[in-house]
């Protein structure tokens, strides 16, 4: 359909020049950023000032669902877009993603395969499309739609070849930055259980705490540490003490939100972020937790249906405290005086309260 030899063929017009060295300057750009949202924020900043088009979109595979989803529109309000996935095969983009090839529609009433689901939701009017595959080792990753070119002729001429070739650069950039999440994500992880490490812990806390702090919003932790775990391994051997916690780490997580996240503190000891959870909403998590985990047999499978218990401590960001340390350390505190009072129980705050158990 067009190729990038078509770019040389205009090398005598200055401004097709200027273009190439602009897209070049681009690319570093683009290769030098180490995360997704530095990366959209450069594509769309460089792109409106590269292209003269009014509405496009740069659309990514999802990993996990292998959807389309958009993430940078020009041209509409993208929070119009945020819930709408599309299908391999589904609409243009869809087609472009599922068999790696460009296409030009120059027009989508007479074109079956146009979805108006995108229009549907903005009120935008989609008459013609030029969408390009973002390709990585053959595999389509993305998708870039320019929407409603007013000079086809003109555009396909001195800024197609351009796209080509901005298209291959932003697919490298998006496997790059793919490539460095799934690695900070390995650093993040706990080996035993499959649930985030102390080093998460601190990241996690470290970047919300001063915007939680800023908006006068609560953040609660809960520590807990099972009761009389080593007798446990004692008798049960490590490689079962290990199975023993990636169960109880999945009963912890079956009560939780979806803002919530489990980090396997050390040992048998586990911290549970809430983010905007005041002190009585933890409390309530808490306790379905120590009820989820109390009710729950482990070792079945080994025909053991051993029984746990915990002990818990809560802490709540501002009440308690107004750092990371201090939080960390209220809610330890508290866990510790729940095992001191007897164990399988519930401490809260600065003040060492003990919660009723239901």
């Amino acid at each position: 359909m067009w190729q990038k030899e078509d770019l040389l063929d205009n090398m005598a017009d200055p401004g097709q020049l200027d273009r190439l060295l602009t897209c070049i300057e681009f690319s570093k750009a683009l290769l030098s950023a180490y995360d997704m949202e530095t990366l959209l924020t450069a594509v769309l900043e460089r792109i409106k000032s590269l292209i003269p088009a009014d509405n496009w979109s740069l659309l990514l595979v999802d990993h996990q669902t292998k959807e389309l989803y958009f993430a940078v529109v020009v041209g509409v309000d993208p929070e119009h877009l945020k819930g709408i996935r599309l299908q391999m095969g589904e609409g243009i983009a869809g087609t472009v993603a599922r068999s790696g090839k460009p296409v030009f529609i120059p027009n989508v009433d007479q074109d079956p395969r146009f979805s108006a689901r995108a229009d549907s939701a903005t009120g935008f009017n989609t008459r013609s499309i030029i969408a390009f595959p973002l390709l990585v080792r053959g595999e389509v990753i993305g998708v870039f739609e320019v929407v409603n070119v007013e000079d086809e002729k003109f555009f396909r001429e001195k800024y197609l070849p351009l796209l080509t070739i901005l298209a291959d650069y932003v697919a490298i950039a998006v496997d790059n930055v793919h490539n460095l999440q799934k690695l900070q994500a390995r650093t993040f992880i706990d080996e035993v259980t499959g649930f985030y490490n102390p080093r998460y812990l601190a990241c996690k806390l470290d970047h919300l705490l001063p915007l939680v702090l800023e908006k006068k919003e609560f953040f609660s932790v809960a520590f807990l540490d099972l009761d009389d775990f080593k007798h446990v391994v004692d008798t049960h051997g490590h490689l079962l003490g290990s199975q023993i916690l990636g169960e109880v780490a999945r009963v912890i997580h079956s009560v939780l939100r979806p803002d919530d996240s489990l980090v396997r503190y050390g040992g048998d000891e586990f911290i549970i972020l809430m983010p905007q959870t005041s002190q009585e909403e933890a409390l309530v998590v808490v306790r379905a937790m120590r009820r989820a985990i109390n009710s729950t047999s482990f070792l079945p499978k080994e025909g053991i249906n051993l029984q746990v218990t915990a002990s818990y401590g809560i802490a709540t960001l501002p009440q308690d405290a107004q750092d990371r340390e201090d939080l960390l350390r209220i809610a330890d505190r508290a866990m510790f005086r729940s095992k001191g009072r007897g164990k399988d129980g519930i401490m809260v705050g600065r003040d060492l309260t003990p919660a009723p158990v239901e």
